[in-house]
């Protein structure tokens, strides 16, 4: 079609070429036909010898003159003629004497003329002049023309001139239709406009129908692409495929801007937003082979071997609600494991009761029921007075069994009321009981084996501090400890993996409001700040 188109254009300006050349040649001969007649006409050699002569005096006088001027100035007739038409010069000796025929009307008024007329050497462009007397009055006329047979032969010439200038011009067209034919093609990977435009409708409808997050960026790092999921994902604009957008310029959580910035491949990565649980991919995209794309109408024909093409395609899946029951998954296993923990304790001490009673050391066995009973009573009653939260008060008393289990004395302050409702129960046991894990875990193996757990409630805050007598934690891994997979207790098998406690403590503490602080004096000891809403939360779990 390019070429084609070419050859039209090229045809076309070459007739217009051709035209207006015989248009310029018909005008340059008129004017010089009408120079060379009007030269003549003030001749004063012409003027004396149409006053001074007879006919053949005049023809005898004017013939040869006429026929020198005719060779000189390269025209095809001279004919030099009486008011009455006859002639005294003509390139045909045989037409002397004999009437001029052309229109001489204007040249007996005394103007100049041009014509186009048929004479006796064929169809001429002709210039008809009058010759004057000192007075002004007609004496005689001149004629100069040139034949069209002539000016053919002089458009003739210019004809191959015009023809290279054409074929030239088409074949160059023809390269450069070729040479951006093949480039089109190699970057379409050879598929035509139909065929994209198919491939296009497929590929943006299965681009915004994903459930999946989809983000392209290029080597400048700029987001060329990303579809509705990754937008609500990400808290990004409204998607644009137009308008690439710079990483800098969008809030992107940090360690998902240095991951896409890094163009680094990436598999199952898991980063978090402030509400968000994403497990992203990342590869550096190439150029598929041809037969890759696959659709209704499209042909599959062709290949080529893929190759970098610049920026990255990185992918998001959404984990958040996963995370959320493993949140609750990892809730219910520490309420269950001091559960477990609490009814060994008390397995062992009704045990014992029942064999003082066998023994008959009655008062012993009421002295060791009373005095366990008012241990739990006691831890109870302090929670009950201070917190008065119940779900925390059973995760406190079943610590303490499952500390007391592992050999790990747990100090267990309140202080301060806590408003009804105030706080999220779910999360608030999602807190305390990772940290009063992490804590034992860390406490167990140490000299002095101690857990100390405070909570106070007071100016509309709820403070949960949780230290141990473990190793404590370095500096540098303060912010490593917050990433899923970080841990350094072993994975027991089938466990799924460790490293969640205190990624699902920073998401509840990011729920609920609050701020979470890590240190290490001799132990680790974390910090959690709660703001308090009164009703803000109806507490259902």
């Amino acid at each position: 079609m390019q070429l084609a188109l070419i050859a039209v254009v090229c045809v076309a300006l070459s007739i217009t070429s051709y035209v207006s050349t015989l248009g310029s040649a018909r005008q340059a001969t008129s004017e010089r036909v009408l120079s060379i007649a009007e030269t003549l006409a003030h001749d004063p050699f012409v003027i004396e010898s149409v006053e001074d002569s007879g006919d053949s005096a005049a023809s005898a006088k004017l013939q040869p003159y006429a026929l020198t001027v005719i060779d000189t100035a390269e025209v095809d007739f001279v004919t030099i003629m009486d008011r009455d038409r006859t002639r005294y010069t003509h390139p045909d000796p045989k037409q002397l004497g004999k009437h001029y025929i052309g229109s001489i009307d204007q040249a007996l008024s005394g103007e100049s003329q041009v014509e186009e007329y048929e004479g006796t050497l064929g169809e001429s462009v002709r210039a008809i002049v009058p010759v004057t007397d000192s007075s002004g009055e007609v004496t005689a006329m001149v004629a100069v023309g040139v034949t069209l047979k002539t000016l053919s032969v002089a458009r003739a010439a210019a004809l191959p001139q015009i023809i290279i200038v054409g074929l030239a011009a088409i074949g160059l067209g023809g390269l450069g239709s070729w040479i951006l034919s093949r480039y089109l093609r190699r970057v379409t990977l050879g598929y035509g406009p139909e065929q994209l435009k198919s491939l296009f409708a497929f590929y943006d409808s299965a681009l915004h129908s994903l459930r999946e997050g989809l983000i392209l960026v290029d080597d400048d790092g700029q987001l060329v692409l990303y579809n509705d999921e990754a937008a609500e994902l990400l808290g990004l604009p409204d998607p644009d495929d137009r308008t690439p957008i710079p990483l800098a310029e969008v809030a992107l959580p940090q360690s998902v801007s240095s991951l896409l910035s890094s163009g680094r491949d990436a598999v199952d990565e898991i980063h978090l937003t402030r509400d968000r649980v994403l497990v992203v991919n990342q590869k550096q995209a190439s150029q598929p082979e041809r037969g890759g794309f696959r659709s209704g109408s499209v042909s599959s024909s062709g290949g080529g071997s893929g190759s970098d093409f610049g920026g990255t395609v990185a992918t998001l899946r959404d984990r958040t609600d996963i995370q959320e029951l493993t949140g609750e998954l990892e809730t219910m296993r520490t309420l269950s494991d001091a559960l477990r923990a609490q009814t060994h304790e008390h397995s062992n001490r009704l045990h014992t009761v029942a064999t003082l009673i066998e023994l008959g050391r009655s008062r012993e066995a009421l002295d060791f029921a009373v005095r366990d009973q008012q241990e739990s009573q006691r831890l109870t009653d302090s929670f009950v007075d201070a917190l008065d939260e119940p779900f925390v008060t059973a995760l406190m008393i079943g610590k303490a069994a499952q500390a007391h289990e592992r050999g790990v004395e747990l100090t267990v302050t309140a202080a301060g009321e806590l408003p009804p409702h105030s706080l999220d129960a779910r999360d608030l046991v999602t807190v305390a009981g990772n940290l009063l894990d992490n804590a034992i875990d860390a406490a167990a193996p140490s000299e002095e084996r101690h857990v100390w757990a405070d909570f106070v409630a007071a100016e509309g805050e709820l403070i949960i501090t949780i230290a141990d007598s473990g190793p404590g934690i370095d500096t540098e891994e303060f912010d490593a400890i917050f990433h899923l997979g970080a841990s350094r207790k072993a994975t027991p098998a089938g466990s799924g993996g460790r490293g969640f406690g205190l990624v699902l403590v920073s998401q509840a503490v990011t729920r609920l409001g609050g701020d979470l602080e890590v240190e290490s004096d001799g132990g680790a000891i974390f910090t959690v700040t709660l703001p308090l809403t009164e009703g803000g939360n109806d507490g259902e779990q």
